[in-house]
C-alpha cells in the first residue's frame, strides 16, 4: 500500500505541492500518494488527528495553519522554534509529532543553487515582518552575509522582529530606510497589487538581486527592481520546489533532484 502524504490549507486549491511530489516521487522511485486537503478554519487539530488516524504519514502545512501547526507538535526542530511556524509535520511511530520549517532553507537553496546568487558577506534587505520573514532569517543568517536589515512599513514590527534574533540585525521603518543593497527579498504580500512598490529605487545596485516569495506571478515588486536595473530578477517558484525537496527528504530520506523539476514547472507554467 503506497505511504500518504498532503499539504493542508485553506484555501488549497490552488496547490502545485501535489504535482511536485508526484514526479519527486517518480524521480526516486517512490511509492506514495500526496493529495491536498482543505480544512476548515476551526477544524485543523481536529481534522489533523483523522488522518493521521488514516495512516497519513506526513504533512505539508500552508496559510493559515502553520502557528497552529507548530503548537501541535511534541517535537520541534531548531529551525522551527526560530520561525515559530511548522510547514512539515511527521508523524512518528512512537505517536509522537514532529515540526519543521522548510521554507528558509528553500530560500537559500533557490537563491544559491538555481540562482547561483551567493548570500556570503552580502548586504541582505528582507522586506516584511510577519511570518513569512520570520521563517527565513535563521537560514539568512547561517549563509553569513554581511549584514541583515529588516524593513516594514510599521516601523515597530520591524524592530520587534529583529530584537528576537540578537544577531546584530538592523531595522527600520520605509520612511527610514537608507543605504543600497545586495540582496533584496520581498516577504511581503505588497507585490500581488498593482500599485506601485513603495520603496525607492535607489536602494538597488547595479548587481543586486531582487527576490519576490511569491510565485508564478509577475509582481508589482519585480516590475519594480526590473524597472530600477537589477541584475537579477526572480519570483518564489524555486523555493516552493525546494522547500518541497526538503519535506521530501525529511519523510522519505531521499534528496529528489529539486533544480531538474524546477525547469520543468517553468516550462509548464509558461505554456499557461
Amino acid at each position: 500500500m503506497s505511504d500518504k502524504y498532503a499539504v493542508v490549507g485553506n484555501p488549497v486549491e490552488h496547490s502545485l505541492s501535489p504535482k511536485i511530489h508526484k514526479l519527486f516521487a517518480e524521480q526516486t522511485q517512490q511509492d506514495l500518494i500526496y493529495e491536498k486537503i482543505r480544512i476548515e478554519i476551526d477544524k485543523f487539530s481536529e481534522t489533523i488527528k483523522q488522518l493521521r488516524q488514516k495512516g497519513c504519514k506526513g504533512l505539508n502545512v500552508t496559510l493559515p495553519f502553520k502557528q497552529e501547526a507548530f503548537e501541535l507538535c511534541d517535537v520541534l526542530s531548531e529551525r522551527a522554534k526560530l520561525a515559530g511556524a511548522v510547514n512539515t509535520l511527521i508523524f512518528k511511530a512512537d505517536g509522537t509529532i514532529f515540526g519543521d520549517n522548510t521554507d528558509g532553507l528553500g530560500l537559500i537553496q533557490d537563491i544559491q543553487n538555481n540562482l547561483l546568487f551567493s548570500i556570503n558577506n552580502k548586504t541582505v534587505l528582507l522586506i516584511g515582518a510577519g511570518g513569512a520573514a520570520q521563517g527565513v532569517i535563521k537560514p539568512l543568517l547561517d549563509a553569513e552575509p554581511e549584514s541583515i536589515t529588516i524593513t516594514n512599513r510599521t516601523a515597530s514590527k520591524a524592530h520587534g522582529l529583529a530584537n528576537r534574533f540578537n544577531s546584530g540585525i538592523k531595522s527600520c521603518g520605509f520612511d527610514e530606510l537608507t543605504g543600497h543593497y545586495d540582496c533584496i527579498i520581498n516577504a511581503t504580500s505588497m507585490g500581488l497589487s498593482d500599485i506601485e512598490f513603495p520603496l525607492s529605487g535607489s536602494i538597488i545596485k547595479p548587481n543586486s538581486l531582487c527576490y519576490d516569495m511569491v510565485y508564478a506571478k509577475k509582481t508589482a515588486f519585480m516590475k519594480w527592481a526590473a524597472q530600477n536595473n537589477a541584475a537579477i530578477v526572480s519570483d518564489g517558484l524555486g523555493m516552493l520546489v525546494e522547500q518541497a525537496a526538503e519535506s521530501f527528504y525529511l519523510w522519505r530520506n531521499k534528496r529528489p533532484n529539486s533544480s531538474k523539476i524546477l525547469q520543468q514547472f517553468r516550462k509548464i507554467l509558461k505554456s499557461y
